[in-house]
Parts: C-alpha cells; structure tokens; sequence
C-alpha cells in the first residue's frame, strides 16, 4: 500500500512537470531552432524534387503543340545544328520568340549527347535518353516551383502557421500541377520564376510605419534579395512579355498602397533606390536575352517587340482561337484550382473585395500579412481583368497566378478541414470532414492519372512506334549528324491537324524525313481584310467539306499528289501515313479512285487508343499508321 501511495504522489507531483515539458515542447515547435529550419528547408526541397521527377515519368500523354514547338524544336535545333530536321515554326523564323528558354534544352541536348559519345553508348539509348530528357530536367523548375509557393506562404503566415503547408499540399495534390508543371511550357518555368521573385520581394515596403519603425530594404542582404527578386521578374517578363502585368500591379500597389491599411513607409529615397535597382537588373536581364537570340538568330533582335507587333498590332493571334471575356473566369481559373476552387475564391474574396470588411482586427492577421494578400489578391484579378480583354485565350497564360490562388486558399481550407485541439490534447491537428476530404483527393488522383496517362497518349506513341520501326529498317542510318544523310526515303505521311504530334524531339534522327500538314497564320494580310477572312491554311484547306460533306480527297489529287502534264501522279509516296480514323474512308476512296494509279493498297500497322473523348472533331477515335505497302 505504501508503494502504491509512494507511486501515485511521485505521478502527481511529476504531472506537472510533464505538462510543462510538454508546452516547451509546443512553444520549440512553434519557433524551431535554425539549424532545424535548415535541415527542414533542404528536406522538403529533396522531397519535391523526387515526388516531380516521378510525375514526370508518368506523364505519358500530349496537350499542347507549344509544348515542344516553342521549345523542344528550336532546342534541338541549338544542339544538333540547322539541317538536322527540326521544325522551327513561324515564330522562330520572325523572332517571336526569346531563346533563353530553348537555349536551356539545348544546352541540356549537348551536354548530354556529347557524354553519351563519349562514353560511346549505342544510337537507340541516345534517342531514348534525348527524347527522356526535357521532362527531367523541367521536374526540376516545377520542384522548385512547388517548393517557393511554400517559402512565400511561410514568408506570409509565419513558420508557427498551418497555412503554408497547406499551401504545400495543395500545390503537391493539384492535378493542372500534376498535368502540366513538368511540361517543357514557357509559361510553366514563367510560374517558377514567378514565385520564386515574389518569395525574394522586400515585403517589408508593405508594412505599417506605425508599429513598425525600422526603415525597408536597408541592410545588405535586403538589397540582394530585391536584386533577384527583380532579375528573376526580368527574365520571366522576357520569356512571357504579358508576366509585366503582375510586377505593374505589385508595384503599383506597392508605392500608391492604394486599398492597403497603415501608414506607409515609401520614401522619395525608397522610391529612387527601387528604380535604381529596377533599372539595373532589368538591363542585366536584357543584355544576357539580346546576346542570346544573337547568337541564336544570328543577327540582332528583339522579340518582345516582335511578339506585341503581331499579337496586339496585326491581331494574328486570334488566327488560333477567339474566346469569349469570362473564358478565364468561367473556365480558367476553375481548370487551375479544380476541387480547390471554393477555397480560393473565399480567399480572394477575403482579401480583396471587401476592403470596409476585411481588417487584420477581425482576420487575427497583421497588418503587413493582409496588405500583403490584398496586393497580391488584386494583382491577380487585375491580371486576370487585363487579359480577359485579349480574344485570344488560354489558360495557360494565366498558370503564373496558381501559386498565389493556393496561398490565398491556404487559411481557408485549412479552417475548413482541421479544427482547433483542445487544452490538454497531445495533438497537433485535428481533421474533420474526413470524407468530403477524402473525396476532393480522389477526384484530384482520378484526374490526375486520366489526363495524364488516358487522355490523348496516341501523339506521343506513334513517334515511339514510327522511330523504332525507322531503327529497325535503317540500322544504318541512325547518326545525328545531318551532314552524314543523304536525302532518304519519306517514311511518314501526317494526315492531321497541323502540330498534333511533337516532332524532332521524339522522331530524332535526321535521316527520318517526315511531313505533315501547316497552319502558317496570314502574315501578309491586313487585319479585316477579305484576305485575312478568307484565308485557309494547309489543314484547313484539307479538312474544308463540301457540299456533300466529304473532304480530303481533293486537297490529297491537287496538293499532295497533283497530276503532271505525262497525266501520272507526281509527289513522294511515304512507307507510312498517320492520321485519325476519320480519315480512312477517304484514303480509301482516293486510293481506289482517282488514285487508283498510284498501286497502294492500304494497310493498319498500328493503332493507338486516344482517349474517351476528344472536343475537335479531326481528332475523334484512334490514331492509325497505315502501311502504303512500299517495299519494306
């Protein structure tokens, strides 16, 4: 009995002395050591860099040509020389287009290639590595990317805050992120160079001088993070001249604190010393883009002007589509936070469109954290407004915004799905609405793994298909140098959509020529003239029905293989054509027609499933390669 009593005193007395253990604890986790930070910061930055390497891997399917005709082409065309059969589309050929974006790829090719030479690897593991390589080395951007919506969530909430891993997760979780960040894009490196400068921004200049006394973007270190935040917009901008929108309204809201709280502490001198700093890694940014598309065009150029003259001056955007103004509203935005989009909305909301409402007193924010969220809040919706205008749309144009629509969802959804522990609970968090939660994040797997493995696979199969039968054909043909080819047979035929397929990057060898229907836009024509209206380019004028319906077959007896004078049909016969299964009742129909003299008989040498639906009607069913039943 003494034990006993001798036991139960020693726990009471001890209780107490473990609830205080217990909140230092707390109170260690909430302010972690620096060296833990470090080894935190490293960590979830190696996380994020393998988790992205393997979304990489798993995205198996094709999206949009720009993916690889406004880098990938002009990459390979850095790497392996001119005449090594890249198709470097109308942009490049009237420098629309910076080069620091390819320039990255190709450095990336050479290096690469010149490695596996050396170390004397055999031609088809080059081709498999080079074809391999871009969505690795792009992983790497959408990690970082990742991981700096994190850093800046941090920045804004405090590392004691859930909400920047929420943050975290969601941006991890998101299938668009899934879908497109390790997407060789320009606009997706635009998102990471986006983030990443909005974490080194000096948000200090948004503070309230009234509680805040200590002058901004003083110290050493202050300055250096202004310079790369302000060089990283730079490039960004040259990349995608639109990006100019948010660092305008940054900015703006930044020196006329239009809509902030608290007094600012913008000075003339803050002001001259943000110009300064403006100017000299704006021209920093500038020079190294100048040098590089010399050296790549070969002659001095300037493509953001070249990229306003076309798109704003002479409207040849809207060659490519024309959306209505709520496309980005309606659809974009939606597409780019899927299940998260209730969340962001509260959050811009929250932030920017109930100013009289929306005080750091009723948010438990500081005055600094919702100046902060507003400025970024209204920059996107001013962004989102200025675009909208533009009748060329897509929602890619708007990715850079992501980040900030998961760091403004962050606190919401984290309310939404945790709940405050209790006094005495040992625990951290505590999850509610379990199964709504688990729901949201298997509509986000099951998108994630459709688009990206089901939805429209076929583009990128065919070429595996086409260079491996090309290998096994021409074993000795398989160099990549294009001085070393002579002009060989034509080995495939697109009947498609112009840009359906990616191309050298996947076909790679030189000595396999292939051709494919354009879409050049009307360069020569003037905005609203009969001219422009009336203009058809090569697909178009091969998909134009007729009175009856039918189309094809007269573009394939007057175009592709037009009649000489002798009365035979002139034009290379391919070993292959590719098209959609829409167009095999009119292969046939010419082929046992008109083009009866011609001796090809068609046969399927490979299908490939496309996905269950698909919204252009030239791309419905199954991607086919007939056989022309040339000599093999």
């Amino acid at each position: 009995m003494e034990t006993k009593s001798t036991a139960k005193t020693a726990a009471s007395r001890a209780a107490p002395k473990a609830e205080t253990a217990q909140s230092k604890i707390k109170t260690a986790n909430a302010k972690p050591h620096p060296e833990v930070l470090s080894a935190q910061v490293k960590d979830i930055l190696s996380v994020l860099v393998v988790f992205r390497f393997i979304n990489a891997l798993c995205v198996r399917t094709f999206f949009q040509p720009d993916e690889y005709f406004q880098a990938l082409e002009p990459a390979w065309s850095i790497a392996f020389g001119t005449n090594s059969g890249a198709w470097l589309t109308w942009e490049w050929q009237h420098q629309l287009r910076s080069s620091l974006h390819p320039l990255i790829f190709g450095a990336v090719y050479k290096a690469a290639y010149s490695l596996m030479t050396w170390l004397q690897f055999f031609a088809v593991f080059k081709a498999f590595i080079l074809v391999a390589l871009p969505s690795v080395v792009q992983s790497l951007f959408a990690a970082l990317g990742d991981f700096y919506t994190w850093r800046l969530a941090t920045e804004i909430y405090g590392i004691e805050s859930y909400a920047p891993w929420t943050a975290l997760w969601m941006t991890v979780l998101n299938p668009w992120q899934w879908y497109c960040s390790t997407r060789t894009f320009s606009n997706s490196l635009e998102t990471t160079l986006t983030v990443a400068a909005l974490y080194y921004w000096p948000w200090e200049l948004l503070k309230d001088t009234k509680s805040d006394k200590t002058e901004p973007v003083k110290s050493s270190s202050s300055v250096n993070s202004l310079r790369l935040s302000l060089f990283l917009a730079a490039v960004a901008v040259l990349l995608r001249p639109t990006n100019l929108l948010i660092w305008l309204g940054i900015l703006t809201f930044t020196v006329l604190r239009f809509t902030l709280d608290g007094a600012s502490p913008i000075t003339p001198a803050i002001v001259a010393k943000l110009v300064r700093e403006i100017t000299i890694c704006g021209l920093a940014a500038l020079t190294i883009s100048v040098v590089s598309d010399r050296l790549y065009f070969g002659f001095w150029a300037f493509p953001p002007y070249k990229w306003l003259y076309f798109n704003i001056s002479q409207s040849l955007a809207v060659f490519y589509g024309k959306m209505p103004w709520h496309y980005y509203i309606a659809q974009g935005i939606p597409l780019l936070t899927t299940t998260f989009l209730p969340f962001a909305l509260l959050g811009l909301y929250k932030a920017s469109l109930s100013f009289a409402h929306y005080s750091p007193a009723k948010t438990g924010l500081t005055t600094l954290q919702s100046n902060i969220l507003r400025t970024l809040s209204s920059t996107l919706i001013m962004m989102t407004a200025t675009l909208s205008i533009i009748s060329h749309k897509e929602v890619r144009f708007i990715y850079p915004l992501l980040p900030i629509l998961h760091i403004v969802a962050a606190p919401y959804a984290l309310t939404f799905f945790t709940a405050s522990p209790s006094p005495s609970s040992s625990k951290t968090v505590i999850l509610r609405h379990k199964l709504f939660l688990a729901n949201l994040l298997s509509v986000n797997l099951l998108l994630a793994s459709y688009l990206s493995l089901f939805h429209q696979p076929a583009p990128l199969s065919v070429l595996n298909f086409l260079r491996s039968d090309f290998e096994r054909l021409h074993p000795n043909s398989l160099s990549f140098d294009a001085n070393d080819i002579g002009n060989g047979e034509l080995f495939a035929l697109f009947l498609t959509p112009c840009h359906s397929t990616p191309w050298r990057s996947h076909l790679v060898y030189p000595a396999l020529r292939a051709r494919a229907l354009t879409c050049e836009p009307p360069l020569d024509t003037a905005p609203g003239s009969i001219e422009r209206e009336t203009y058809l380019d090569e697909a178009d004028r091969f998909y134009k029905k007729d009175d009856k319906g039918k189309y094809g077959i007269g573009f394939l007896g007057e175009e592709i293989w037009p009649i000489r004078r002798d009365g035979k049909r002139s034009g290379e016969v391919p070993r292959y054509i590719v098209g959609f299964e829409g167009v095999e009742g009119l292969l046939k129909e010419f082929f046992e027609g008109s083009g009866k003299d011609m001796g090809i008989r068609l046969e399927r040498a490979w299908e490939g499933w496309n996905g269950a639906f698909n919204e252009d009607w030239r791309r419905s069913g199954k991607l086919v390669v007939w056989g022309t039943g040339k000599e093999k």
